[in-house]
């Protein structure tokens, strides 16, 4: 059977409880459209687009994780939602994802590569999540959901090994920082870790200052079903006989000769060569 899906486009702001109104109030707009699963963007809880640190941060039992505990119990509802952790050290947080269903929290990512690039530097405020956990992958409905956001998108091996976890759909709350050819950019990995790995790919783009990109749901093909760029959401039917379907007529999953494993020491280890 199909899962329909809301993928939002929102803008989040400093107003903690005005964020958690916007993300029960798009749980709540999903559920009585008939859909199980919502995206919600990257920072979905706080975002600051100066740059998010452990001022932002809540512990994942706090108020914003407890609201999307309330309303996906009342509604039957899955949600993907960006947040922000307190980190180990006083002066960082972890940028992570949580999945909550009606049973409670069913996952939790926390952020493995950190946006130190196109001349900002994520490791000064956020500390990075372990590379060697286990893939987070939960399942709605006949389909297996894998997490990933916003940077991860640049790294094919992210998406990957979410595949090889098992993942049908790829989700990836961001918050896409603005410059040149950064729309085209968010637009064309998009479509193409859906392509090269046949499963659907929902971005969920936070909007406003200091952002691009819209919101888009990608076909296992590249073929975008939908895009938003708020303040409705993306909306789409997922059906798992279509990723079965693709993934029989392209076995490029099968044919490979390659597989994804962490690194175990700093990249210059392995890049660049002498």
């Amino acid at each position: 059977m199909t899962v329909r899906v809301h993928v939002a486009a929102q803008t989040t702001g400093l107003d903690p409880a005005g964020n958690r109104a916007l993300a029960v109030a798009a749980v709540r707009g999903a559920a009585d459209d008939g859909a199980s699963l919502v995206v919600l963007p990257e920072y979905a809880a706080r975002f600051d687009p100066r740059g998010p640190g452990p001022d932002h941060a809540e512990p994942v039992d706090g108020p914003f994780v407890t609201a999307l505990q309330d309303v996906t119990r009342s509604t039957g509802v899955v949600v993907v939602a960006g947040t922000l952790l307190p980190g180990n050290r006083a002066d960082r947080a972890v940028n992570a994802v949580v999945v909550v269903g009606p049973d409670g929290l069913a996952g939790l990512y926390r952020k493995v590569h950190l946006y130190d690039a196109f001349g900002r530097r994520e490791s000064d405020r956020l500390e990075a999540g372990p590379a060697d956990v286990p893939p987070v992958v939960v399942t709605v409905g006949d389909l297996h959901v894998g997490v990933m956001t916003c940077y991860d998108l640049r790294f094919p091996e992210s998406a990957r090994r979410l595949v090889d976890g098992g993942a049908t759909v790829l989700v990836v709350p961001a918050a896409w920082a603005a410059g040149e050819h950064k729309a085209d950019h968010w637009r064309t990995l998009l479509r193409a870790r859906a392509i090269e790995n046949t499963a659907y790919v929902l971005g969920a783009a936070q909007q406003g200052a200091g952002v691009v990109g819209d919101s888009l749901v990608v076909d296992p093909l590249g073929q975008v079903l939908a895009e938003s760029s708020g303040p409705s959401p993306a909306v789409a039917e997922l059906d798992p006989a279509w990723v079965a379907a693709v993934r029989e007529r392209n076995p490029s999953l099968a044919n490979r000769r390659y597989g994804v494993v962490p690194l175990d020491g700093p990249v210059d280890t392995v890049w660049p060569h002498p």
